[in-house]
């Protein structure tokens, strides 16, 4: 009898310290950006074809997360992409990932969140904050964020006549599918109730 009671205890004790962990969905998720070129005159836009990302639910609160692939940049322009990649800016054979890692996600009501978190980039890891929607879409998260990057604190190059202006619009628009836990019943039913929570969470503020 005690065992078994152990055995429980120790099974109600892990339910209530489990993670609960959204991982992002790459084929629906975007990461984009913009940045003035020619001294404002022009924008270059492009994207990351390649990043992995969660929303992750602890003990400790909730936390936000994001790994890059820095040489999946891609602007539309092979040799331009190519310089990119270069010690210039990115520098992807020294740093082949781009992370961001929330530090505090705070609720503002209404959908909205406030992230504090650091990026790191080049070697080099920055803090960074942005306000950030969430909606609750067939039980599954969206994440929506624009912020902008100065990345000259990255050492990244303003090109050889400075026509590279700081800073660096990023806008990521995540859909995210909740993982399965061992203490979970039907995924669909779990799923759209800790959507719910989540919602419910951000909805009142943190």
């Amino acid at each position: 009898m005690s065992t078994a009671l152990g055995e429980m205890s120790t099974a109600v004790v892990e339910a209530e310290t489990a993670v609960e962990r959204w991982n992002v969905d790459r084929t629906r998720t975007t990461v984009e950006f913009e940045v003035k070129h020619l001294w404002g005159l022009h924008s270059v836009r492009g994207r990351f074809r390649s990043f992995d990302g969660a929303y992750i639910l602890g003990p400790g609160g909730p936390e936000l997360e994001l790994t890059i692939d820095a040489a999946s940049i891609d602007t539309g322009v092979a040799k331009r992409d190519e310089h990119l990649r270069s010690p210039d800016f990115l520098f992807v054979e020294l740093h082949p990932q781009v992370r961001f890692r929330s530090t505090q996600v705070t609720g503002l009501g209404n959908g909205d969140v406030h992230v504090s978190g650091e990026l790191e980039a080049v070697g080099t890891t920055i803090p960074l904050a942005f306000d950030a929607s969430v909606r609750v879409i067939d039980g599954e998260l969206e994440v929506e964020a624009t912020t902008t990057v100065d990345q000259g604190r990255f050492g990244m190059s303003e090109g050889p006549l400075g026509n590279v202006r700081p800073p660096t619009k990023v806008h990521v628009k995540a859909r995210l599918v909740r993982v399965e836990s061992p203490f979970t019943s039907p995924r669909s039913a779990v799923a759209a109730a800790a959507a719910r929570r989540v919602a419910g969470v951000w909805q009142r503020g943190l």
